[in-house]
């Protein structure tokens, strides 16, 4: 077994790994912005719609944070065709569309993948909060933090909405 004295990351090495994946976090919620005025409309549950509304408001913020990142360390946005996150948000489309006809199942996808989606951008802007310590720029730190809890926040939402809805199911 060979063994390692330490992990040797310089910082160019973090600060790229930050940028790559905060454009493609930037790139999934930019998609997310266009397409869950479509989940709001098509969700039957009030509660549902209400949450979607609302996380709408949180990735419009969440976005406008990280435009501001984008202007404090100063870097471009290079918007990245990634098949992972924004592969997701398209599946669940197509998942949803499936169940057009019955409300119900319909809205249980769409929690479905609402918190699938959450939990990954739960992770994501974790990591990326944990690398912004080594950035040494306070503002960044502050922003991805704001960007986490708000992530966390609309993940236990959903999660919520989720068992106020499968309790209601009837027997």
């Amino acid at each position: 077994m060979q063994e390692h004295d330490g992990i040797n990351v310089t910082k160019v090495d973090l600060e790229e790994f930050f940028l790559h994946h905060l454009n493609k976090i930037y790139t999934a919620k930019t998609l997310l912005v266009s397409e869950l005025p479509e989940l709001m409309t098509n969700a039957h549950f009030s509660d549902l719609r209400e949450a979607i509304d609302h996380t709408i408001g949180e990735v419009k913020q969440q976005i406008a944070r990280m435009d501001k990142i984008y202007e404090a360390l100063p870097i471009v946005h290079a918007k990245i065709h990634s098949k992972g996150l924004k592969g997701l948000i398209e599946d669940s489309f197509s998942e949803i569309k499936a169940h057009s006809t019955n409300p119900e199942l319909r809205d249980m996808s769409i929690l479905f993948y609402l918190h699938c989606i959450e939990s990954i951008e739960t992770a994501s802007f974790q990591i990326l909060e944990m690398a912004s310590v080594k950035i040494k720029n306070d503002q960044v730190k502050e922003l991805i933090k704001q960007n986490y809890q708000d992530a966390k926040a609309d993940k236990t939402l959903y999660l919520l909405i989720s068992a106020k809805y499968i309790s209601t199911v009837n027997k």
